[in-house]
């Protein structure tokens, strides 16, 4: 497990310049006029306890960003304790998705972020998915197992948008490959940077319902570090 004490003490300008760089890069979206489609995956295991309700209340602002592009649909995922693994509906609601994510309690258990991108190719299988997000600390799977699932998410149009917290080496390379495989972007953060995540989560969830163009206009309206976007997407 990550060892909390051994934070960063925040993500540098050039790993966030990497990360939007590769969110503008991503496949744009098809302009079909449906809702966009998030699968929003966290760990929930016992190293993560400290900071779950932080992140359950900033995946909120996801929504907000969105609502003039036609909303999306998120889809809250998780694992935890031994083999637990849950996924919920469908949801376009910011505040019946909080709900579910306050209801939620940590529990001390191995990785499982295999089962997450499995799921986030089956779903993908029955409707498009235009994205997934992972949240997490540490990883205890084999890693040449998760860049094959990765690759095949690549290949159906899913990139994976990899937030690292703490500073577990073998976790950090690890997401960052699986972010390359799929087509995605990795960045880390830790609990002083919560403004920072929440910037680029929505910057993600507008990227997902509305392209590439929706997330230039995002960047402008936004400023700051996701003012960056700008001149990369057009």
């Amino acid at each position: 497990m990550a060892d909390k004490s051994k934070l960063p003490s925040t993500s540098s300008t050039a790993e966030v310049d990497a990360f939007l760089r590769k969110v503008a890069a991503a496949p744009s979206m098809s302009p079909s006029g449906e809702r966009g489609r998030l699968i929003f995956a966290m760990d929930a295991t016992a190293s993560r306890e400290p900071t779950w309700d932080r992140a359950s209340h900033i995946q909120a602002e996801m929504f907000k960003e969105t609502a003039a592009l036609g909303g999306l649909d998120v889809q809250l995922a998780y694992y935890r304790g031994f083999r637990e693994f849950h996924a919920s509906a469908w949801l376009g609601d910011a505040d019946k998705l909080l709900r579910q994510m306050t209801g939620v309690f940590c529990l001390a258990g191995h990785t499982q972020i295999g089962k997450v991108l499995k799921h986030a190719i089956a779903e993908t299988k029955r409707k498009k998915v235009n994205a997934l997000v992972f949240v997490g600390d540490c990883l205890e799977e084999d890693v040449d197992q998760l860049g094959q699932l990765a690759g095949q998410l690549g290949l159906l149009g899913v990139p994976c948008f990899m937030f690292h917290e703490g500073g577990d080496p073998v976790a950090r390379r690890a997401f960052q490959q699986i972010a390359q495989l799929s087509g995605g972007a990795f960045c880390p953060f830790d609990a002083n940077s919560a403004q920072q995540l929440r910037d680029l989560l929505a910057a993600v969830a507008v990227y997902a319902a509305g392209g590439r163009r929706a997330l230039a206009d995002f960047s402008k309206k936004r400023g700051g570090q996701v003012l960056q976007l700008t001149h990369q997407v057009k």
